[in-house]
């Protein structure tokens, strides 16, 4: 599979914790920046990764900023995209299985390097079940349908 990357300068520090473990699981990673400290703005980045999900540039994205928050927040006003932002590997496994994310989002000063690798483990490995659980999904995309 191939995941984008993206970081504002918050999740600078952890973003190659991230893109060591998807490539040590055998993905494709490309990494769209921010590349230094320099205070930016998060949504840019947002929406700069999520394009390339949207696109069918890349199947996944993993946004990074302080919290998380502002990725996930920005990354949901895609349409199409569905972001969950975790800070634990059960709700990064659930996302995929039950709600069918495609970008997560993890907040580099909620979380350690360690936790990081174990989340985005899980998020990478978890298929979507599908079954009920598709029918929730499309309800969401119905949503943004009609909003």
């Amino acid at each position: 599979m191939k995941f984008v990357i993206a970081n504002d300068h918050g999740g600078i520090d952890l973003q190659p914790a991230v893109c060591e473990k998807l490539q040590e699981l055998g993905h494709e990673v490309v990494h769209v920046g921010t590349y230094d400290k320099e205070s930016c703005d998060y949504s840019d980045f947002a929406v700069k990764a999520c394009e390339k999900v949207i696109n069918n540039e890349a199947d996944f994205a993993i946004l990074i900023c302080g919290t998380g928050l502002g990725m996930s927040i920005s990354a949901n006003k895609i349409k199409g995209i569905r972001a969950a932002c975790v800070s634990e590997p059960f709700s990064a496994k659930m996302s995929r299985a039950h709600n069918n994310a495609n970008v997560l989002c993890i907040g580099a000063r909620v979380i350690g390097s360690e936790l990081c690798k174990m989340i985005v483990e899980e998020f990478a490995k978890t298929p979507f079940e599908g079954g009920r659980h598709q029918r929730r999904v499309d309800k969401i995309c119905k949503i943004e349908e009609e909003n």
